[in-house]
């Protein structure tokens, strides 16, 4: 039997040995062959066979090359797994699976199968390796080399933590770093002169002053003085009004390292339902923006929840992708949400200590009652979180080259 291109068989039929499938075939239930082999988890192929649901795989047979597996279940090139069990990361056995096998974010999942855990590391790794070689060529063929300064005013904490970890990024990936500390007293007319320096400076294309300023300082007086153009943060009046127009230079840091983490982690974002809970300047409203406008990676219908919805758990049950930025523990739970879910959750909070005196930190999600119903999660730390810094050097590599015309 020949199945030709687009054509899909019934439920319950077979496909004999040697029978020719042509690409993009639907096999059985939601199960693809062709060019991408979609299986389930606990399903497989017999050689030269399509898979039809509940089906295992034989002794020798082999999975093809480019093989959907189940959400969850990654396996490197060479690694094998056991005959008729379903792929657990590392695992080996008698049948040998081809190489890029890889689950399929946005595929059924049913009850046991395993949930995706996007990881911001690792996606915020690819990206730097990426800037890393741009920016080895900007200064070898253009003797450009990206500038960032960013400005601490006063000894907070976090502050300090959140602005060494910028200035340790910007020198690993070969960013020219000015690190200015401030003290506490500074007056306004200070800081206003030293954006006004940096405005002027060629070496530097990106300006960051980091908040929360000291209360006697008009962080909007500060953050408008910004040139557009340096501010690398995005939150210039003028660069939000570019990103709601849908020309934008720069992205702000954290939605945009959301939208990466959607798109490299093969989530279908057109089309989608997305719901996002939490309306704030810094990640609720420019998400929103972002997802709706018609680009790649975008093209969503977006719903923003926050204080004032009546029932946020009736918008919640409807989203094919979920962004949760409420500030606050279990913001959204289980009961919340629909089966095969895919979860963005943007909330830090801590909510004790370890014996040893490490922060314990925690997102808005319930992460261990959500992950059993959504086909794909982020978690924290070490979701959204790296994705923020990592961004942040993007648009001052960007910068740099809208300084120079080469962007």
């Amino acid at each position: 039997m020949e199945v030709g291109v687009g054509e899909a068989v019934g439920v319950g039929e077979t496909i004999a040995v040697g029978d020719t499938v042509g690409p993009t075939v639907q096999v059985g239930v939601g199960v693809a062959v062709g060019s991408i082999n979609a299986v389930g988890v606990g399903n497989a192929v017999d050689v030269g066979k399509a898979v039809g649901v509940g089906e295992t795989m034989g002794d020798g047979d082999t999975v093809g090359p480019t093989v959907h597996v189940g959400v969850g279940d990654a396996v490197e090139v060479g690694k094998a797994v056991d005959v008729g069990k379903a792929v657990g990361v590392g695992e080996t056995g008698a049948v040998d699976v081809g190489p890029t096998v890889h689950v399929g974010v946005g595929d059924a999942v049913g009850a046991g199968d395993a949930v995706e855990v996007i990881s911001g590391k690792e996606i915020a790794s690819q990206i730097r390796e990426e800037l890393k070689q741009e920016i080895a060529e900007l200064k070898a063929k253009h003797n450009l080399v990206p500038g960032l300064a960013t400005v601490l005013v006063g000894t907070d904490p976090a502050s300090q933590s959140y602005v060494g970890g910028k200035e340790k990024a910007s020198i690993e990936m070969g960013i020219h770093s000015e690190r200015i500390d401030l003290p506490e007293d500074t007056p306004q007319d200070k800081l206003m002169a030293l954006i006004d320096r940096l405005n002027k400076d060629p070496k530097i294309h990106g300006i960051l002053v980091q908040l929360p300023l000291p209360k006697h300082l008009d962080e909007t007086e500060v953050l408008y003085a910004i040139n557009p153009k340096k501010d690398v943060d995005g939150f210039h009046p003028v660069n939000v009004g570019k990103l709601m127009i849908g020309e934008p230079d720069y992205l702000p840091c954290t939605p945009h390292g959301i939208q990466q983490l959607l798109v490299r982690a093969g989530v279908q974002v057109e089309g989608a339902e997305v719901v996002v809970v939490g309306r704030s300047n810094i990640v609720g409203k420019p998400i929103t923006n972002i997802l709706l406008q018609k680009r790649p990676g975008a093209n969503a219908t977006v719903t923003i929840c926050h204080t004032g919805t009546r029932d946020i758990s009736f918008h919640t049950r409807r989203a094919d992708i979920l962004i949760v930025a409420a500030g606050r523990p279990n913001a959204v739970t289980a009961d919340m949400v629909k089966e095969g879910v895919v979860v963005i959750d943007v909330g830090v909070n801590q909510v004790g200590e370890t014996a040893d005196g490490k922060r314990i930190l925690v997102g808005d999600v319930d992460f261990e009652g959500v992950k059993e119903k959504a086909s794909a999660i982020t978690p924290v730390p070490g979701g959204v979180g790296p994705m923020t810094i990592t961004m942040l050097m993007f648009n001052t590599v960007k910068a740099a080259k809208l300084a120079a015309g080469l962007a």
